[in-house]
Protein backbone atom coordinates (compact mmCIF):
# COMPACT_ATOMS: atom_id res chain seq x y z
CA UNK A 1 0.00 0.00 0.00
CA UNK A 2 1.02 3.22 -0.68
CA UNK A 3 0.81 6.69 1.20
CA UNK A 4 -0.20 9.85 -0.60
CA UNK A 5 0.02 13.19 0.18
CA UNK A 6 -2.18 15.40 -2.21
CA UNK A 7 -1.58 19.43 -2.53
CA UNK A 8 -4.51 20.65 -3.95
CA UNK A 9 -7.18 18.28 -2.91
CA UNK A 10 -10.00 20.09 -4.21
CA UNK A 11 -9.11 20.98 -7.06
CA UNK A 12 -9.92 18.57 -10.43
CA UNK A 13 -6.85 16.92 -10.47
CA UNK A 14 -6.77 16.07 -6.87
CA UNK A 15 -10.46 15.61 -6.69
CA UNK A 16 -9.99 12.88 -9.41
CA UNK A 17 -7.18 11.77 -7.41
CA UNK A 18 -9.30 11.04 -5.00
CA UNK A 19 -11.79 9.01 -6.78
CA UNK A 20 -8.69 6.80 -8.02
CA UNK A 21 -8.00 6.18 -4.26
CA UNK A 22 -11.48 5.39 -3.22
CA UNK A 23 -11.50 2.95 -6.55
CA UNK A 24 -8.18 0.97 -5.21
CA UNK A 25 -8.65 1.38 -1.35
CA UNK A 26 -6.28 -1.61 -1.06
CA UNK A 27 -3.33 -0.07 -2.30
CA UNK A 28 -3.31 3.73 -1.66
CA UNK A 29 -3.87 5.23 1.86
CA UNK A 30 -4.24 9.19 2.24
CA UNK A 31 -1.95 10.88 4.26
CA UNK A 32 -2.51 14.37 4.21
CA UNK A 33 -4.46 17.02 1.96
CA UNK A 34 -4.36 20.42 1.26
CA UNK A 35 -6.35 23.10 -0.09
CA UNK A 36 -6.52 26.60 -0.83
CA UNK A 37 -10.20 28.15 0.71
CA UNK A 38 -12.74 25.37 -0.51
CA UNK A 39 -13.09 24.34 3.24
CA UNK A 40 -16.32 22.67 3.29
CA UNK A 41 -15.31 20.37 0.29
CA UNK A 42 -11.66 19.74 2.32
CA UNK A 43 -14.01 19.24 4.90
CA UNK A 44 -15.80 15.99 3.37
CA UNK A 45 -12.79 14.82 1.92
CA UNK A 46 -11.25 14.68 5.45
CA UNK A 47 -14.44 12.90 6.49
CA UNK A 48 -14.22 10.49 4.04
CA UNK A 49 -10.02 9.68 3.59
CA UNK A 50 -9.41 10.58 7.01
CA UNK A 51 -5.93 11.66 6.32
CA UNK A 52 -3.20 12.64 9.73
CA UNK A 53 -3.33 16.50 7.96
CA UNK A 54 -5.12 18.90 6.34
CA UNK A 55 -4.57 22.58 5.40
CA UNK A 56 -6.08 25.39 4.07
CA UNK A 57 -3.09 27.97 2.59
CA UNK A 58 -6.05 31.28 3.03
CA UNK A 59 -5.72 30.17 6.76
CA UNK A 60 -8.26 28.38 9.03
CA UNK A 61 -9.08 28.68 13.18
CA UNK A 62 -9.33 25.77 15.65
CA UNK A 63 -12.65 27.34 16.45
CA UNK A 64 -13.27 26.85 12.30
CA UNK A 65 -13.05 23.08 12.54
CA UNK A 66 -16.16 20.69 12.85
CA UNK A 67 -15.80 18.62 16.02
CA UNK A 68 -16.06 15.29 14.11
CA UNK A 69 -12.99 16.19 12.42
CA UNK A 70 -10.89 17.13 15.38
CA UNK A 71 -8.73 13.96 14.60
CA UNK A 72 -7.17 15.25 12.21
CA UNK A 73 -4.27 17.87 12.28
CA UNK A 74 -4.83 21.31 10.88
CA UNK A 75 -2.86 23.48 9.13
CA UNK A 76 -3.22 27.32 8.17
CA UNK A 77 -0.93 29.28 5.60
CA UNK A 78 2.33 28.20 3.28
CA UNK A 79 3.02 25.75 6.69
CA UNK A 80 0.57 23.32 5.41
CA UNK A 81 2.16 22.92 2.18
CA UNK A 82 5.78 22.32 3.51
CA UNK A 83 4.50 19.74 6.25
CA UNK A 84 2.16 17.63 3.93
CA UNK A 85 4.89 17.72 1.18
CA UNK A 86 7.68 17.07 3.77
CA UNK A 87 6.94 16.26 7.12
CA UNK A 88 3.76 14.00 7.02
CA UNK A 89 4.56 10.05 6.37
CA UNK A 90 4.06 9.74 2.78
CA UNK A 91 5.56 7.97 -0.63
CA UNK A 92 4.04 9.73 -2.82
CA UNK A 93 2.85 13.89 -3.35
CA UNK A 94 0.60 14.60 -5.99
CA UNK A 95 1.56 18.76 -6.47
CA UNK A 96 -1.85 20.07 -7.82
CA UNK A 97 -1.51 23.10 -6.55
CA UNK A 98 -1.48 26.14 -8.86
CA UNK A 99 1.17 29.27 -9.89
CA UNK A 100 4.88 29.58 -8.34
CA UNK A 101 4.09 28.17 -4.89
CA UNK A 102 4.51 24.30 -6.64
CA UNK A 103 8.24 24.88 -6.41
CA UNK A 104 8.55 25.35 -3.07
CA UNK A 105 6.28 22.45 -2.68
CA UNK A 106 8.40 19.99 -5.53
CA UNK A 107 11.72 20.60 -3.63
CA UNK A 108 10.50 20.09 -0.15
CA UNK A 109 8.93 16.84 -1.20
CA UNK A 110 12.04 15.73 -3.14
CA UNK A 111 14.31 17.20 -0.16
CA UNK A 112 12.23 14.71 1.75
CA UNK A 113 12.63 11.80 -0.27
CA UNK A 114 9.39 11.48 -1.60
CA UNK A 115 8.19 10.41 -5.04
CA UNK A 116 6.46 13.78 -6.68
CA UNK A 117 3.71 12.83 -9.15
CA UNK A 118 4.00 16.75 -10.79
CA UNK A 119 0.60 18.05 -11.97
CA UNK A 120 2.39 21.83 -12.01
CA UNK A 121 3.62 23.62 -14.47
CA UNK A 122 5.44 26.61 -12.66
CA UNK A 123 7.63 24.39 -11.27
CA UNK A 124 9.93 23.60 -13.96
CA UNK A 125 8.94 26.69 -15.80
CA UNK A 126 10.25 29.15 -12.94
CA UNK A 127 13.16 26.69 -11.03
CA UNK A 128 13.40 23.86 -13.56
CA UNK A 129 17.51 23.65 -13.30
CA UNK A 130 16.81 23.26 -9.40
CA UNK A 131 14.25 20.57 -9.34
CA UNK A 132 15.31 18.64 -11.65
CA UNK A 133 18.85 18.52 -10.36
CA UNK A 134 17.92 17.95 -7.09
CA UNK A 135 15.66 15.26 -8.54
CA UNK A 136 18.67 14.06 -10.00
CA UNK A 137 20.56 13.83 -6.53
CA UNK A 138 17.81 12.46 -4.60
CA UNK A 139 17.10 9.86 -7.54
CA UNK A 140 13.67 10.17 -7.65
CA UNK A 141 12.17 11.56 -11.46
CA UNK A 142 9.69 13.34 -11.82
CA UNK A 143 6.14 11.11 -13.04
CA UNK A 144 4.06 13.72 -15.10
CA UNK A 145 0.50 14.25 -14.30
CA UNK A 146 -0.29 16.47 -17.21
CA UNK A 147 -2.06 14.85 -20.00
CA UNK A 148 0.81 15.99 -23.26
CA UNK A 149 4.04 15.07 -20.45
CA UNK A 150 2.39 11.85 -19.39
CA UNK A 151 1.80 11.05 -23.37
CA UNK A 152 5.13 12.07 -24.02
CA UNK A 153 6.39 9.83 -20.97
CA UNK A 154 4.33 7.14 -21.61
CA UNK A 155 5.87 6.76 -25.31
CA UNK A 156 9.66 7.38 -24.22
CA UNK A 157 8.82 3.85 -21.97
CA UNK A 158 8.49 1.83 -25.23
CA UNK A 159 11.31 3.41 -27.02
CA UNK A 160 13.92 0.61 -25.51
CA UNK A 161 16.63 3.56 -24.59
CA UNK A 162 16.75 5.14 -27.78
CA UNK A 163 16.71 9.15 -27.73
CA UNK A 164 13.57 11.11 -29.19
CA UNK A 165 14.57 13.19 -31.94
CA UNK A 166 11.54 15.62 -31.31
CA UNK A 167 8.34 15.81 -29.63
CA UNK A 168 4.75 16.87 -30.57
CA UNK A 169 3.48 18.44 -28.24
CA UNK A 170 -0.50 18.98 -29.01
CA UNK A 171 -2.98 21.12 -27.63
CA UNK A 172 -6.65 21.23 -28.49
CA UNK A 173 -6.69 24.82 -29.97
CA UNK A 174 -9.15 26.19 -26.94
CA UNK A 175 -12.41 27.66 -27.83
CA UNK A 176 -11.08 30.48 -30.13
CA UNK A 177 -9.03 28.38 -32.89
CA UNK A 178 -11.32 29.40 -35.22
CA UNK A 179 -11.89 32.50 -34.25
CA UNK A 180 -10.19 35.81 -36.02
CA UNK A 181 -7.51 37.71 -34.05
CA UNK A 182 -9.77 40.79 -33.47
CA UNK A 183 -12.49 38.88 -32.08
CA UNK A 184 -10.10 36.98 -29.79
CA UNK A 185 -8.35 40.44 -28.99
CA UNK A 186 -12.38 41.64 -27.41
CA UNK A 187 -12.99 37.99 -25.95
CA UNK A 188 -14.90 38.02 -22.57
CA UNK A 189 -13.84 35.98 -19.36
CA UNK A 190 -17.05 33.98 -20.08
CA UNK A 191 -16.20 33.43 -23.57
CA UNK A 192 -12.95 31.95 -22.90
CA UNK A 193 -13.62 30.23 -19.71
CA UNK A 194 -16.01 27.73 -22.68
CA UNK A 195 -13.25 25.06 -22.88
CA UNK A 196 -14.80 22.64 -25.83
CA UNK A 197 -12.96 19.49 -24.38
CA UNK A 198 -11.68 19.86 -20.65
CA UNK A 199 -13.31 20.24 -17.43
CA UNK A 200 -10.36 22.48 -15.33
CA UNK A 201 -10.13 25.55 -13.06
CA UNK A 202 -10.34 29.06 -14.38
CA UNK A 203 -6.63 30.49 -14.63
CA UNK A 204 -5.83 27.44 -16.68
CA UNK A 205 -8.75 27.36 -19.00
CA UNK A 206 -7.81 30.63 -19.56
CA UNK A 207 -4.33 30.21 -20.58
CA UNK A 208 -5.51 27.16 -22.62
CA UNK A 209 -7.52 29.91 -24.35
CA UNK A 210 -4.91 32.13 -24.87
CA UNK A 211 -2.23 29.16 -25.85
CA UNK A 212 -0.10 30.33 -22.88
CA UNK A 213 -0.94 26.91 -21.34
CA UNK A 214 0.57 25.18 -24.39
CA UNK A 215 3.90 28.04 -23.87
CA UNK A 216 4.22 26.78 -20.30
CA UNK A 217 4.09 22.84 -21.48
CA UNK A 218 7.07 24.05 -23.78
CA UNK A 219 8.93 25.10 -20.55
CA UNK A 220 8.09 21.85 -18.97
CA UNK A 221 8.89 19.62 -21.44
CA UNK A 222 12.37 20.89 -22.28
CA UNK A 223 13.40 20.17 -18.49
CA UNK A 224 10.91 16.77 -18.01
CA UNK A 225 12.84 15.47 -20.99
CA UNK A 226 15.81 16.98 -22.12
CA UNK A 227 15.08 18.35 -24.99
CA UNK A 228 15.73 21.97 -26.63
CA UNK A 229 12.81 24.05 -27.68
CA UNK A 230 13.21 23.76 -31.43
CA UNK A 231 12.67 20.12 -31.02
CA UNK A 232 9.54 20.33 -29.40
CA UNK A 233 6.78 20.94 -31.98
CA UNK A 234 3.59 22.26 -30.99
CA UNK A 235 0.57 20.64 -33.10
CA UNK A 236 -3.18 21.74 -32.99
CA UNK A 237 -5.41 19.05 -32.45
CA UNK A 238 -8.69 19.88 -31.76
CA UNK A 239 -10.47 16.12 -30.82
CA UNK A 240 -7.40 15.99 -28.19
CA UNK A 241 -7.80 11.91 -28.64
CA UNK A 242 -3.48 12.21 -29.29
CA UNK A 243 -2.39 13.15 -26.05
CA UNK A 244 1.40 13.99 -27.88
CA UNK A 245 3.62 12.08 -29.49
CA UNK A 246 7.45 11.79 -29.92
CA UNK A 247 9.12 11.20 -33.18
CA UNK A 248 12.60 9.15 -32.79
CA UNK A 249 15.47 9.06 -35.44
CA UNK A 250 13.88 6.02 -38.02
CA UNK A 251 11.18 8.03 -38.88
CA UNK A 252 9.23 6.50 -36.37
CA UNK A 253 6.72 8.29 -34.45
CA UNK A 254 5.25 6.76 -31.10
CA UNK A 255 1.45 8.26 -29.92
CA UNK A 256 -0.23 7.83 -26.97
CA UNK A 257 -4.19 7.69 -27.22
CA UNK A 258 -7.18 8.35 -24.76
CA UNK A 259 -10.25 10.26 -24.32
CA UNK A 260 -10.07 13.69 -22.47
CA UNK A 261 -10.09 12.06 -18.95
CA UNK A 262 -7.66 13.07 -16.22
CA UNK A 263 -7.91 10.21 -14.50
CA UNK A 264 -6.00 8.26 -16.51
CA UNK A 265 -2.29 10.69 -16.45
CA UNK A 266 -2.66 10.58 -13.06
CA UNK A 267 -3.49 6.97 -12.64
CA UNK A 268 -0.23 6.12 -14.60
CA UNK A 269 1.76 8.30 -12.20
CA UNK A 270 0.55 7.07 -9.35
CA UNK A 271 0.65 3.69 -10.01
CA UNK A 272 4.18 3.49 -12.07
CA UNK A 273 5.11 1.56 -13.71
CA UNK A 274 1.90 -0.48 -13.74
CA UNK A 275 -1.26 0.84 -14.78
CA UNK A 276 -4.67 1.19 -12.58
CA UNK A 277 -8.48 0.45 -13.53
CA UNK A 278 -9.25 4.12 -13.58
CA UNK A 279 -13.13 3.67 -14.81
CA UNK A 280 -12.38 5.04 -17.96
CA UNK A 281 -13.11 3.73 -21.35
CA UNK A 282 -10.77 3.57 -24.23
CA UNK A 283 -11.55 5.47 -27.13
CA UNK A 284 -13.51 3.63 -29.95
CA UNK A 285 -11.04 4.25 -33.23
CA UNK A 286 -14.46 2.94 -35.11
CA UNK A 287 -16.58 6.13 -33.37
CA UNK A 288 -14.01 9.04 -34.28
CA UNK A 289 -14.47 9.47 -37.74
CA UNK A 290 -11.07 11.63 -38.45
CA UNK A 291 -8.89 13.60 -36.65
CA UNK A 292 -7.44 16.72 -36.75
CA UNK A 293 -4.05 18.08 -36.96
CA UNK A 294 -3.04 21.66 -37.71
CA UNK A 295 0.11 24.10 -37.14
CA UNK A 296 -0.30 26.70 -34.73
CA UNK A 297 -1.29 30.58 -35.95
CA UNK A 298 1.53 32.63 -33.56
CA UNK A 299 -0.44 36.09 -35.15
CA UNK A 300 -3.11 35.09 -33.31
CA UNK A 301 -1.70 33.51 -30.26
CA UNK A 302 1.48 35.48 -29.56
CA UNK A 303 2.23 33.01 -26.24
CA UNK A 304 4.12 30.05 -28.08
CA UNK A 305 6.49 32.92 -29.70
CA UNK A 306 6.93 34.32 -26.27
CA UNK A 307 7.81 30.89 -24.34
CA UNK A 308 10.50 30.33 -27.06
CA UNK A 309 11.73 33.55 -26.45
CA UNK A 310 11.96 32.62 -23.16
CA UNK A 311 13.93 30.10 -22.97
CA UNK A 312 16.16 31.37 -25.45
CA UNK A 313 16.87 33.82 -23.01
CA UNK A 314 17.49 32.30 -20.12
CA UNK A 315 17.84 33.55 -17.15
CA UNK A 316 14.69 34.23 -15.17
CA UNK A 317 12.72 35.18 -18.26
CA UNK A 318 10.59 32.04 -17.60
CA UNK A 319 9.87 33.20 -14.21
CA UNK A 320 8.64 36.48 -15.70
CA UNK A 321 6.60 34.73 -17.96
CA UNK A 322 4.75 33.02 -15.94
CA UNK A 323 4.31 35.48 -13.40
CA UNK A 324 3.64 38.24 -15.65
CA UNK A 325 1.06 36.01 -17.27
CA UNK A 326 -0.70 34.53 -13.69
CA UNK A 327 -1.03 38.66 -13.10
CA UNK A 328 -2.67 39.42 -16.25
CA UNK A 329 -5.05 36.37 -16.30
CA UNK A 330 -6.07 37.60 -13.27
CA UNK A 331 -7.07 41.19 -13.66
CA UNK A 332 -8.85 39.80 -16.93
CA UNK A 333 -10.62 37.69 -14.93
CA UNK A 334 -11.43 40.61 -12.61
CA UNK A 335 -13.12 42.78 -16.21
CA UNK A 336 -9.85 45.05 -15.91
CA UNK A 337 -8.05 44.17 -19.02
CA UNK A 338 -8.96 42.87 -22.34
CA UNK A 339 -8.20 39.50 -23.42
CA UNK A 340 -5.78 40.87 -26.05
CA UNK A 341 -3.85 42.54 -23.24
CA UNK A 342 -2.57 39.74 -21.33
CA UNK A 343 0.12 39.09 -23.75
CA UNK A 344 1.11 42.37 -24.53
CA UNK A 345 1.46 43.09 -20.56
CA UNK A 346 3.65 39.55 -20.49
CA UNK A 347 5.83 40.85 -23.57
CA UNK A 348 6.38 44.32 -22.02
CA UNK A 349 7.42 42.52 -18.22
CA UNK A 350 9.38 40.71 -20.33
CA UNK A 351 11.31 43.53 -22.03
CA UNK A 352 11.82 45.34 -18.56
CA UNK A 353 12.96 42.43 -16.60
CA UNK A 354 13.55 39.17 -19.05
CA UNK A 355 17.56 39.51 -17.84
CA UNK A 356 17.06 38.79 -14.11
CA UNK A 357 18.95 35.76 -13.22
CA UNK A 358 17.19 32.66 -11.39
CA UNK A 359 21.01 31.11 -9.47
CA UNK A 360 19.10 30.25 -6.56
CA UNK A 361 15.37 30.06 -4.91
CA UNK A 362 15.32 33.48 -3.87
CA UNK A 363 16.55 34.59 -7.42
CA UNK A 364 13.26 33.16 -8.92
CA UNK A 365 10.88 34.44 -5.96
CA UNK A 366 12.24 38.07 -6.68
CA UNK A 367 11.58 38.14 -10.45
CA UNK A 368 8.28 36.51 -9.86
CA UNK A 369 7.49 39.31 -7.28
CA UNK A 370 8.98 42.19 -9.94
CA UNK A 371 6.90 40.55 -12.91
CA UNK A 372 3.30 40.89 -11.30
CA UNK A 373 4.55 44.21 -10.10
CA UNK A 374 5.35 45.49 -13.32
CA UNK A 375 2.09 43.93 -14.54
CA UNK A 376 0.01 45.93 -12.01
CA UNK A 377 1.50 49.22 -12.19
CA UNK A 378 1.30 49.07 -16.24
Amino acid sequence: MKKIAILGSTGSIGTQALDLCRRHPDRYRVTALTARGSREKLFEQVREFRPEMAGLTEGITAAEIPEDLKFCRFMSGKEALHTAAAEVDADQVLVSIVGIAGLRSVLDALQAGRQVLLANKEALVTGGHLVIDLAAKMGKPLLPVDSEHSAIFQCLQAAGGNRAEKILLTASGGPFRTWEKERIEKATPAEALKHPNWNMGAKITIDSASMFNKGLEIMEARWLFDMPEDKIEVVVHPESIVHSAVVFKDGAVLAQLGVPDMRVPIGYAMAYPERLETGVEAPDLFAMGKLTFEKPDEGKFPALRLARESLRAGGAACTVFNGANEEAVAAFLRGEIAFGEIARKVESALEKLGGLPADNLEDILEADRQARLVVRCQ
